[in-house]
């Protein structure tokens, strides 16, 4: 099976990339690779696909494509902010998973405004969340952990 370029998967691929740079996909980036897969249209086979392609095993399609996907990108935020989420809501959140959220906004071109957006949103939702309080929590860390520049 061959991938089709394409946003979701460039986007999806460059995550990939450092979720393997260890090689090994820990549970938290499993669960963050997840949700981008699903939220970016990346089926479980173009997943597969992917991992081979990190690897060195299969070959990359944007290596022979001249098409740019890099850059800010409509449906980009709220990517992001689901991704944000599901690395908030898990009870363990590493340096891997902070490391793949910061990639995936350097990626985007996520703008200062955006991030705020975002934060904001989050700071919102906690009033009628159950994972609210904690997500506060781990949303401040990330803000420590990983300052938006």
């Amino acid at each position: 099976m061959s991938v089709t370029p394409s946003r979701g998967l460039y986007l999806y691929l460059k995550t990939l990339e450092i979720a393997m740079e260890d090689e090994i996909v820990t549970d938290d980036e499993a669960t963050i690779l997840y949700v981008l897969a699903n939220a970016l249209g990346v089926s479980p086979g173009a997943t597969a696909e992917c991992l081979s392609i990190v690897r060195g095993d299969s070959k990359n399609p944007f290596d022979s494509t001249e098409e740019d996907y890099s850059g800010h990108h409509l449906g980009d935020v709220t990517t992001y902010q689901s991704a944000l989420i599901a690395a908030l809501d898990d009870e363990v959140i590493s340096e891997d998973e902070w490391s793949m959220l910061e990639v995936l906004r350097r990626i985007i071109a996520l703008q200062p405004d955006q991030h705020g957006m975002i934060e904001e949103s989050i700071r919102a939702m906690s009033d009628v969340d159950e994972n609210g309080e904690r997500r506060i929590e781990r949303l401040n860390r990330f803000n420590t952990v990983c300052p938006f520049n």
